[in-house]
């Protein structure tokens, strides 16, 4: 018989886990995406309260979304709920964030104006978690001087506005008028609600993505990273309330909530780093910077010979993390490899200046590159050690801002 099988399932903490949104779904043909926004905050852990107009119940219905939030869905100010007293109320007062997507110029225009004669616009009215409109309508409506007055009053009133974005718009135009897509919001929700965190007014910097050092003008040379560790990083230090810059060179997504900056080359990943490290509290070098790059660029693509043993001469590049300094600036440092993990991580910490290094043996399952997980052991100079289990990279990510917050509040 053969041996059975067992994996390793990795430690998860859902992003919103504990936490109570308040979707509001209001009558535009985009209320169709509502589900599967409501689909993804659950996915994330949050508990989810569905209200909808009546103008969206044209839309698409109230068992869709009781279904896929396990809640029931409240559609109307009169409508009797066994376990809640004054359904707006209460509602308002569990909310840790409201989101409301679609948002039509309608009820744009009511919570302006302070009217509350639908469940939804009463619950905004009562509460005071922060609040996520996100408007979908057609171009020309957003771009009046009504909608427009209307947005800039929710503004001023605390409000926050995802979009719309632009593109094909249900009429057939193309124009700004598209509710935002459902990761921009689920980002947002996030932010919101964690505002106020242990991060909170603090600058943050996160490289991530593995550079590209030009060959020609076609090819270059890389390595396997595919910038999945910082973007969590990133997305975690916006979760706790931090001021978040990420310089990438990675495909991936760009995290709302965050300021994002492309780097492809360890040259332009250096300028936008080093300069941005004198006002910042803490960075994370989790990028997998080039160690080589070739000792001539051709401004011209490189043509095969026909001969055999064709050579690429390479220099090692100088490592910029030195350079990087502020007078309260915490560095962390990651080391990806492949041998002699913890030696290598701990001789990498005193000619960086890191506090620690995130090290990682990139050959075991689950902690290679491209994974969404990541197994670590954090070493500092001294060559003290801290191992984790295998956990999703989101999770890795807050272990990082946890070890260095004490760190933090030293300086």
């Amino acid at each position: 018989m053969s041996p059975k099988i067992t994996s390793i399932q990795p430690i998860s903490h859902p992003p919103l886990e504990g936490k109570t949104v308040v979707l509001g779904v209001t009558g535009s043909i985009a209320a169709y995406k509502a589900a599967d926004v409501a689909s993804k905050l659950v996915q994330a852990g949050a508990m989810v309260d569905v209200i909808m107009t009546t103008s969206a119940t044209e839309f698409v219905g109230a068992a869709t979304f009781e279904a896929l939030t396990h809640r029931p869905v409240t559609t109307s100010l009169w409508q009797a709920r066994s376990d809640l007293n004054m359904d707006h109320v209460a509602l308002a007062l569990q909310a840790d964030c409201i989101l409301i997507a679609p948002a039509t110029a309608n009820t744009i225009a009511k919570l302006a104006l302070g009217i509350a004669d639908d469940p939804l616009t009463a619950t905004v009215l009562a509460t005071e978690a922060p609040v996520i409109v996100a408007p979908a309508m057609d171009a020309d409506m957003f771009a009046s001087p009504s909608t427009q007055r209307n947005v800039n009053a929710l503004v001023a009133d605390g409000a926050i506005i995802a979009g719309p974005a632009d593109g094909r718009l249900a009429s057939g135009l193309l124009g700004k008028g598209r509710l935002v897509e459902t990761n921009i919001l689920e980002g947002l929700v996030r932010q919101a609600i964690g505002k106020h965190g242990d991060y909170s007014d603090r600058r943050v910097i996160v490289s991530a993505g593995g550079t590209r050092q030009p060959i020609d003008p076609v090819r270059f040379i890389s390595n396997r990273s595919t910038g999945k560790m910082g973007h969590r990083i990133a997305e975690a230090a916006r979760d706790r309330g931090a001021d978040v810059l990420l310089v990438t060179a990675s495909e991936l997504p760009r995290p709302s909530g965050v300021e994002v900056v492309k780097a492809i080359t360890v040259e332009e990943m250096r300028d936008a780093i080093v300069p941005s490290s004198s006002e910042a509290d803490l960075l994370i070098m989790a990028a997998a910077i080039s160690d080589f790059t070739p000792s001539h660029v051709s401004d011209q693509k490189i043509k095969k010979q026909g001969k055999p043993g064709t050579s690429l001469n390479l220099v090692e590049v100088e490592d910029f993390m030195p350079l990087a300094q502020g007078r309260k600036l915490i560095k962390v440092a990651f080391a990806a490899e492949t041998n002699d993990v913890e030696e290598n991580a701990k001789a990498k910490t005193a000619p960086k200046g890191a506090a620690f290094v995130v090290a990682n043996d990139i050959s075991e399952p689950g902690s290679g590159f491209g994974t969404d997980t990541n197994r670590v052991t954090f070493v500092d100079s001294e060559g003290n050690t801290q191992s984790h289990p295998l956990m999703t990279k989101l999770d890795v990510g807050h272990a990082i801002l946890d070890r260095a917050l004490p760190l933090l509040a030293k300086n």
